[in-house]
């Protein structure tokens, strides 16, 4: 019974739009965090988080990423030129326009270092290596939207 009053509320959402006016108070810009640990062994989870970041940007929302685990791997060059996920642009293509937006990039330094990604592999997506620290600072960031 519950179900069924849901759903038919649901069926009703779409005529609201018509009535819609441009005087609507204006879209409240959020602020998303993302986190991936996802990497080459899985290359459509792997892009993801990408993909995902730019849907959001592209919407008009703020966007920063951080990476941990075998995400990191994903900072090469050569690995992100290997990359092509199921259905979804080949993960260089999401590089380029990650950096295009400059959308903040933020790979966990041990996990990078453990896999031997270096600095200049993170160039190449304009990131930076990243610390607890820094990750707790972006879920703050993301986390002040609420707040206010």
């Amino acid at each position: 019974m519950a179900r069924r009053k849901f759903l038919s509320q649901l069926l009703g959402l779409p005529f609201f739009a018509l009535g819609a006016t441009a005087a609507q108070e204006p879209k409240k810009v959020l602020k998303v965090m993302m986190r991936s640990s996802w990497g080459t062994d899985d290359p459509s989870r792997g892009s993801f988080v990408f993909a995902h970041a730019l849907a959001l940007a592209d919407a008009g929302h703020e966007v920063q990423i951080f990476l941990t685990g075998d995400a990191t791997y994903l900072m090469r060059k050569v690995t992100t030129d290997a990359v092509t996920p199921i259905g979804w642009p080949a993960l260089s293509e999401l590089r380029e326009k990650i950096v295009a937006k400059h959308i903040p990039v933020f790979s966990c330094g041990a996990c990078s270092r453990a896999r031997g990604v270096s600095e200049s592999d993170l160039a190449t997506w304009n990131a930076k290596y990243g610390n607890p620290t820094i990750f707790v600072s972006l879920v703050e960031w993301s986390d002040r939207i609420l707040a206010e």
